[in-house]
């Protein structure tokens, strides 16, 4: 006898792939965000910008994927 899911297997593919686009998104999000805060308003090297975005970036796909585990 078969158990019957709430959800069928192709929901569940548009749900991770809803989860990869939500992590990528905040991803993006937040490195622009802090490379632009770094680069324009605070005056940083574009070097030294683009590190903490790389950083930063990191830090928010983390999150992101915790949270969209959840």
């Amino acid at each position: 006898m078969t158990v019957v899911s709430s959800i069928s297997a192709t929901q569940a593919g548009a749900e991770a792939m809803n989860r990869w686009f939500y992590v990528a998104l905040h991803t993006a999000a937040a490195a622009i965000f802090i490379f632009g805060l770094q680069r324009y308003f605070l005056s940083a090297t574009f070097e030294s910008s683009l590190l903490w975005a790389v950083v930063f970036g990191g830090c928010a796909a983390m999150l992101a994927y915790k949270q969209a585990n959840r």
